[in-house]
């Protein structure tokens, strides 16, 4: 895999000369492994879970000299998450992203199976927001959390069929953020959903519009640019409520 995403202006500090903190949970590859890499390559210092830190990511980490550290993590698993917990006791993060899902195909929701229907729905709407609730407060006042979406979630915009388990997902995913973010208004941290767009990766299939070296480097300019807009509103007061973002940081509609 190319690991040389287009260039962009590097951001590497949050507060004078130390650098930005993050940790991707989902990182082994596709979307989750080019956002680390691009995250790096600005001069974050990033902390990456997956289920087997090896391949790709092992690689990328021996290239980012100290940047990148590497923990395993099955996000489905409540003992791992307070594992996870317990070794990241101390660390202070600008961003805590979660960007883990699966699919399982194009089947009409009659011919779901019901075990497949648990596995889609624990991974891609009850893990992610169970990791938020792990791991919120190793996030700093005026911080970000964010979730990976998709427009699929989107209600307004699923006027074509297929997908249906793959999307239900997604919304339900966006419907738990919600609530999440109403229960946590007042936490001063900025909340979003972002939605990556249609990327050729081991989900988004190889006849997929975007390249992911191209359409990653546009979703962190929107982090970046959502934890700016945060910290002028005041320090630790975070962008008020939850955004639900595509790419290019416009409102997809719900």
């Amino acid at each position: 895999m190319s690991t040389t995403p287009a260039p962009s202006t590097p951001t590497p500090t949050s507060t004078g000369s130390s650098p930005r903190r993050a940790l991707v949970v989902g990182a082994s590859r596709g979307l989750g492994l080019v956002l680390v890499d691009e995250l790096t390559r600005r001069g974050w210092h990033v902390v990456a879970t997956a289920r087997e830190t090896r391949g790709d990511l092992r690689e990328l980490a021996g290239a980012r000299e100290g940047r990148l550290t590497l923990e395993t993590l099955e996000m489905t698993s409540a003992d791992e998450l307070a594992a996870l917990r317990e070794r990241l006791a101390g660390t202070r993060l600008d961003l805590l992203f979660v960007n883990a899902a699966i699919d399982r195909g194009d089947l009409p929701i009659s011919e779901v199976p019901t075990e497949m229907f648990t596995e889609v729905m624990v991974t891609n709407a009850l893990s992610p927001l169970r990791t938020l609730e792990a791991l919120r407060e190793l996030v700093v006042p005026g911080g970000t959390v964010a979730v990976m979406s998709s427009d699929q979630g989107s209600i307004s915009l699923n006027t074509e069929g297929g997908y249906e388990l793959y999307k239900a997902s997604k919304a339900a995913l966006n419907q738990l953020m919600r609530s999440y973010a109403t229960r946590y208004a007042d936490d001063g941290l900025t909340k979003l959903l972002i939605d990556p767009g249609h990327n050729r990766t081991r989900l988004g299939g190889p006849g997929a519009p975007l390249d992911p070296r191209e359409s990653v480097p546009a979703v962190v300019d929107v982090l970046e640019a959502e934890a700016e807009a945060g910290a002028e509103a005041g320090a630790g007061a975070g962008a008020p409520g939850l955004r639900f973002l595509d790419r290019h940081g416009e409102p997809v509609p719900w």
